[in-house]
C-alpha cells in the first residue's frame, strides 16, 4: 500500500470523537439527575437510531440477496441475546451497596463493549473508503464522528456517576474509541484476505442487536427510573433530530 497515513488519521479522528462526548462528565462536580436523564435518553435515541436506520438496513440490503430474512433476524437476535446473557451472568463490578451505581456501571460497560465491536468494522470501512477515495473518506469520517460523540456519552457518564472517577470514565471511552483505528486497521491489514462483505455485514447485524438491546432495555429504563419525563422526552426527540440531520447531510 502506497500511503496509509491520511486514511489512518481520518479513521483515528472518527474513532476518538467519542472523547468529545466524554467531556460531559466535567459539566457537574457531583451527580446531576437532569444531566444523567438527558444523556441516557439522548444516547439511547442515537444508538437505537444508528441500529435501525444504518447498521441493520445496510447489512440487510446486502445479505437479503443471498440469504433468507430468517438468517438476518437470527444474527440480530443473537446480538441481543449475547448482551442479555452478559447482563444476567456477569456480576456487577462496582464495590458499592448502591444498586443504582451498579446498574449505571453495567450500562457503561455494555455500551463500551457494543461500541468497541461496532467500531471495528466501522474502522475497516472508513480506512478502506479513505484509501480509495479521500473525499468519500472525509465525508464518512464526519458522519461517523457525529454519531460517535453521543456514544461517548453513553459510556462515560454512567461510568463516572457509578464510580465517581473521571479517569475511569475517560479510560473506558478512550478504549472504545481507539478500537476503531487500531482494531479496524490492524484487522484489515492482517486479515484483509479473509474479510469480505458477508463477515462485515454479519458483524453489523450482530452489533445492531446489541445496541438495540442496550438502548431499549438498559439506557431508556434507567432514564425512566428518575421520573424526569419531560427532560427524557425532549432529549430522545433531540437525539432523533440530530441523527436525521446527520443522515441528511452525510448519509
Amino acid at each position: 500500500m502506497n500511503n496509509i497515513a491520511l486514511p489512518l488519521i481520518l479513521t483515528t479522528i472518527s474513532g476518538l470523537s467519542t472523547m468529545i462526548g466524554a467531556l460531559i462528565i466535567f459539566l457537574s462536580k457531583k451527580p446531576n439527575k437532569n444531566i444523567l436523564v438527558f444523556s441516557l435518553a439522548f444516547a439511547s435515541a442515537i444508538m437505537l437510531g444508528v441500529s435501525i436506520t444504518d447498521l441493520i438496513p445496510t447489512a440487510y440490503s446486502y445479505l437479503i440477496k443471498q440469504y433468507s430474512i430468517l438468517f438476518i433476524a437470527l444474527l440480530i437476535i443473537l446480538g441481543a441475546l449475547f448482551t442479555f446473557l452478559i447482563d444476567q451472568y456477569i456480576p456487577d463490578s462496582v464495590n458499592s451497596k448502591n444498586v443504582s451505581n451498579n446498574r449505571l456501571f453495567k450500562i457503561g460497560l455494555f455500551s463500551a463493549l457494543a461500541i468497541c465491536l461496532h467500531n471495528i468494522p466501522e474502522g475497516i470501512i472508513t480506512f478502506m473508503s479513505s484509501y480509495k477515495d479521500i473525499t468519500l473518506g472525509i465525508s464518512l469520517t464526519i458522519a461517523i464522528a457525529l454519531h460517535n460523540i453521543p456514544e461517548g456519552i453513553s459510556i462515560s457518564l454512567p461510568i463516572y456517576y457509578s464510580t465517581n472517577s473521571k479517569f475511569k470514565a475517560l479510560l473506558y471511552t478512550f478504549i472504545s474509541g481507539i478500537s476503531e483505528p487500531l482494531g479496524g486497521v490492524i484487522i484489515y491489514l492482517l486479515l484483509r484476505n479473509y474479510i469480505n462483505d458477508l463477515v462485515l455485514n454479519s458483524i453489523l447485524l450482530f452489533v445492531g442487536g446489541m445496541m438495540s438491546y442496550i438502548s431499549l432495555f438498559k439506557l431508556l429504563p434507567e432514564a425512566f427510573k428518575y421520573k424526569k419525563y419531560r427532560i427524557l422526552s425532549i432529549s430522545f426527540i433531540f437525539g432523533i433530530i440530530i441523527l436525521f440531520i446527520n443522515h441528511f447531510c452525510f448519509g
